[in-house]
């Protein structure tokens, strides 16, 4: 099999790099880039862990990011504890199109990790050594590639999301009778679709698929393995900034919601709340066809 180090140039970039730095003592790639046969392109991140023995200097000055580039945006996160260490990190977005999103730990992190009988989920889900100057890496089991599969929910997982679902589309509906679009667009999206929608179709996708399938994160890569005409409804859903149209994308939400939940819960045995369903609905009607500036909400 080729050694993808030696055939990305960026890895090159990095390993050359890090050999040169003396307070690099190690350097994983993690996420996508790290799983053979992966879904990664030209736009796709490098998730580094940077493995030092003070994480303070590269802390206090970031200068150092600019060997790779003349950066373009920066997100620094602060110094905050991980297994007893304390770590930080950055993503970094380059003018040319380079991404990179490092990972500032101090050697005592990987040899907690690599005593540890078990991978965390970011090891597990892939890993790579690019470097390793000490043999800090030389304990770590090695990934199955399993993490970050979503397992079947129970139950109750099922219901709450269906519950909390329809909780969301209330708010929805309220904003939408003020004519508040951004705030209607938020829960509609943030909320009924990323939060409940989006696990259910995931649900939906693993069942079909031998509960094998890493859709990512945000519904990436949902179009490549949802069926057709479950995405065909999901792209229903957005819309412009029409009052109307947001209220019929609200109802087409639900409609997906309902198609998606009720062949998850005949598969796995469990039943759709069709009552709360025509509760939940009748009430979003009333709302919809309240004066503007209604005094009373009659039921």
């Amino acid at each position: 099999m080729p050694n993808p180090c030696k055939e990305d140039k960026i890895m090159r970039r990095l390993i050359e790099w890090g050999e040169g730095q003396p307070l690099v003592r190690a350097m994983l790639l993690t996420s996508s880039r790290a799983i053979p046969n992966g879904t990664s392109d030209i736009l796709s991140d490098y998730d580094v862990i940077l493995v030092l023995t003070d994480v303070h200097p590269f802390v206090e000055d970031r200068t150092w990011l600019e060997a790779f580039g003349r950066v373009l945006a920066l997100y620094v996160d602060p110094l905050e504890p991980y297994h007893g260490c304390l770590k930080s990190g950055n993503v970094t977005q380059y003018e040319s199109g380079l991404k990179i999103d490092f990972s500032l730990w101090p050697a005592e992190i990987i040899q907690r990790i690599a005593a540890d009988p078990s991978l965390p989920a970011e090891f597990d889900a892939g890993y790579l050594v690019l470097l390793d100057k000490d043999h800090l890496t030389d304990g770590l089991m090695p990934p199955t590639y399993k993490a970050n599969i979503p397992t079947p929910p129970t139950e109750a997982q099922y219901q709450t999301h269906i519950e909390n679902f329809f909780l969301d589309a209330c708010y929805v509906a309220k904003f939408l009778w003020r004519d508040d679009l951004i705030a209607a667009r938020h829960i509609l999206e943030a909320f009924m679709l990323q939060e409940n929608l989006r696990p259910m179709l995931e649900w939906h996708i693993e069942i079909n698929h031998g509960w094998s399938v890493k859709p990512g994160l945000y519904g990436q890569r949902m179009k490549r393995w949802l069926r057709a005409d479950l995405w065909a409804e999901l792209e229903g859903t957005y819309v412009g900034a029409g009052l109307e149209e947001n209220w019929e994308a609200l109802f087409r939400t639900i409609a997906l919601m309902r198609k998606a939940a009720l062949e998850v819960g005949e598969r796995l045995g469990y039943a759709y709340p069709h009552e709360l369903e025509r509760r939940a609905v009748a009430y979003l009607y009333r709302v919809k066809n309240l004066e503007p500036e209604a005094a009373c909400f009659v039921v």
